[in-house]
């Protein structure tokens, strides 16, 4: 693997899981590390293991992502690796969803997306390189019943992150949309004891994700799925 051409990368939406994964994987590989979250308190742990910086910021309104990479600017260095990966779920029945939750979850999952990626390519576009990571999931590429809120948010998401990728790529910049297909790993949700392997281990998540971030740009990967080895499709 190919050591990542980036030398700041700043993670929104950032928590347990694959975002952690990936904080680490990146401090390893020697990038400084920002992490953003409504509430950075829940990223004390992290930060203080991998030392990275923290910041509050709400993705889905423009002020505070605004703020929020003017702070990264002064205390890290303009980003030139940014990694999506808010999302909020509304489950229930379409025909008794609050309206107003449905709206949150969009502004949250596809409008964040945008105000991210705009951020980001204002500061990427005059180097001429730089990458951005949106992370999806099943409900990117199929919808399911009960879950019509989700699944707008990452329909919108991905529509964002390919319209994205062709504009920016012929500009220096990796855009990459990232399909986890299946449940992730984690310390409240092991794999079954009658199907091991069946959930996603957030640390080879973020192996993939350093895998295809080290592309040379005569190769680049615009889309990503990663699913469990032994799902039956």
């Amino acid at each position: 693997m190919s050591p990542l051409p980036y030398k700041t990368a700043l993670i929104v939406g950032a928590g347990p899981g694959i975002s952690a994964s990936l904080a680490r994987a990146l401090s390893t590989a020697g990038l400084g590390v920002g992490l953003a979250a409504r509430n950075p308190d829940k990223l004390k742990g992290l930060a203080a293991d991998i030392g990275a910086r923290t910041f509050a910021a709400d993705a889905a309104d423009p002020s505070s992502v605004a703020e929020l990479f003017q702070a990264v600017d002064t205390q890290l260095g303009e980003p030139d690796l940014v990694i999506f990966n808010p999302s909020q779920r509304v489950p229930g029945p379409l025909a008794e969803l609050d309206p107003d939750q449905v709206r949150s979850a969009l502004l949250t999952t596809a409008f964040g997306g945008f105000l991210v990626a705009q951020q980001a390519a204002q500061r990427m576009i005059p180097k001429g390189s730089g990458a951005i990571l949106f992370t999806g999931a099943t409900a990117s590429l199929k919808g399911f019943a009960r879950s019509a809120a989700f699944a707008m948010g990452k329909f919108g998401l991905r529509g964002l992150a390919q319209s994205t990728a062709r504009e920016l790529g012929p500009k220096g910049i990796h855009v990459v949309h990232l399909v986890v297909d299946g449940a992730v790993r984690s310390a409240t949700r092991a794999d079954p004891a009658d199907k091991p392997d069946s959930t996603l281990d957030p640390d080879a998540i973020a192996t993939t994700c350093m895998a295809v971030l080290s592309q040379p740009r005569s190769a680049w990967s615009f889309e990503v799925e990663v699913r469990p080895w032994v799902e039956t499709f």
